[in-house]
């Protein structure tokens, strides 16, 4: 078989298996406390409180339920997606992960062998992650209790930096369509933060709308 249908044939099948297992153990360790609470203590909320909670959450953030998948499948593929929703923390340690992976492995986001890359990188960085966080939870406190002021400080603009780190790597393979992606996303950051839009508005006009323009301008064989 070459590699294609090793893929497809073994690979994916394989990765869908095993991803539909252990997803589906997340939700269900994720909602054993409450399955526990109501099953067993008799602890259930009232169904206007279950109700109101959920619609104040959707809502809010309904909308990247489906943004985030659409938004992040390409980089990462199918195990790659299955993974980022399992252990979370995607768009700060997942997809940098993944993306920086195929740019140090020369592959391109959205084939099979930048699937398989992106699926190395985030593994890694999960294993790191959970050892970071293992460090943090016994010596973190102490750590940042003595570090000077200004370097606490200096920590919130981590993810910032992280981020556009990411957006010149990205910038500099597809450096017409970076500043229509830049212009959208700084203008929504700045009318969500005057109030005039929802959050969520900034990734879904950001990433689907440098999408549809670069489409549009690929087609007129501008790009």
């Amino acid at each position: 078989m070459d590699k294609k249908q090793i893929y497809e044939g073994v690979f994916l099948p394989d990765i869908i298996k095993w991803g539909r297992i252990t997803n589906i153990l997340g939700l269900v360790f994720a909602f054993g406390p409450a399955i526990v609470l109501a099953v067993i203590f008799k602890l259930v909320p009232p169904a206007s409180a279950i109700l109101t909670g959920f619609i104040s959450i959707a809502s809010a953030v309904g909308v990247l339920w489906f943004v985030e998948p659409m938004s992040y499948f390409p980089i990462v593929g199918v195990a790659g997606t299955y993974m980022a929703f399992l252990s979370g923390n995607i768009s700060n340690l997942r997809i940098p992960s993944a993306a920086a992976a195929q740019n140090v492995a020369g592959v391109q986001p959205g084939s099979e062998e930048g699937s398989i890359i992106a699926t190395i990188g985030m593994s890694v960085s999960v294993l790191v992650n959970i050892v970071i966080l293992a460090l943090g939870v016994f010596a973190g406190t102490t750590i940042l209790a003595n570090l000077p002021e200004n370097v606490v400080q200096s920590l919130n603009y981590l993810l910032p930096s992280l981020f556009g780190a990411l957006f010149v790597q990205f910038a500099l393979s597809k450096p017409k369509l970076a500043p229509i992606a830049l212009t959208l996303g700084l203008v929504f950051s700045l009318l969500v933060a005057r109030g005039v839009v929802p959050f969520y508005t900034t990734t879904l006009v950001a990433v689907f709308g440098t999408m549809f323009i670069g489409i549009a301008l690929y087609k007129k064989k501008l790009i």
